[in-house]
Parts: structure tokens; C-alpha cells; sequence
């Protein structure tokens, strides 16, 4: 008889500790993931004017709004609104739209 104790195997080791993520349809309600640790990071380049707006954008949230949020929270929930308006509306979305206009469309 050994007396070594047994160590869990790869499987155990490297499983799954999160749910899988629901599929994506069109007309979903979306809405921006709230603070939580997030297991995918993307690095978004923005100008000097782009961070001061979003920074005002987030101090007016907490000051008129009493909704302390942090910008990661604010760009999230943009991202949702933005892709429910394209799912809901397609060509005519804000986001086509906006697009169009400058590429100059």
C-alpha cells in the first residue's frame, strides 16, 4: 500500500470552471456584462478627446445619476446598445449609419 495521496488527473486539472456562454441570435436583449472578472481582453486605441469624454460621461453618471460606474462598465454597455440597435435595425442602425458616413457613403 502506498502512502503517496492521489493527485487529480488532467482532466479535473484543466476542466471548465465557468458555464458556456449562450449563442448570440438576432433581436436577443443585450445588455453590458456588470463588474465581474471578464475572461476575454481586447485593447481599444482612443484618442486624448475620446478618454476625456468618456471620463465626463462617467463622472455626469455618478453625479446626476447617483450610478458609480467604472469606463470599462460605460464601454460595455455602449457595445451592447450599439449591436442591439444593429441586430433590431440592420441597414438603417446608428451604427451602419454612423459608418457609412465616414467612409463617406
Amino acid at each position: 500500500m502506498t502512502r503517496r495521496a492521489p493527485l487529480p488527473g488532467a482532466a479535473e486539472l484543466f476542466r471548465p470552471t465557468t458555464p458556456p456562454k449562450p449563442e448570440t441570435r438576432p433581436n436577443v436583449v443585450r445588455g453590458g456584462s456588470p463588474r465581474q472578472k471578464h475572461d476575454t481582453k481586447i485593447t481599444v486605441y482612443v484618442s486624448d478627446e475620446e478618454l476625456l469624454a468618456l471620463e465626463h460621461a462617467r463622472l455626469a453618471l455618478r453625479a446626476k445619476h447617483g450610478l458609480a460606474v467604472d469606463r470599462g462598465r460605460v464601454v460595455r454597455e455602449a457595445i451592447a446598445v450599439l449591436l442591439a440597435d444593429l441586430d433590431e435595425y440592420g441597414e438603417e442602425s446608428l451604427l451602419v449609419r454612423r459608418l457609412r458616413q465616414e467612409n463617406g457613403q
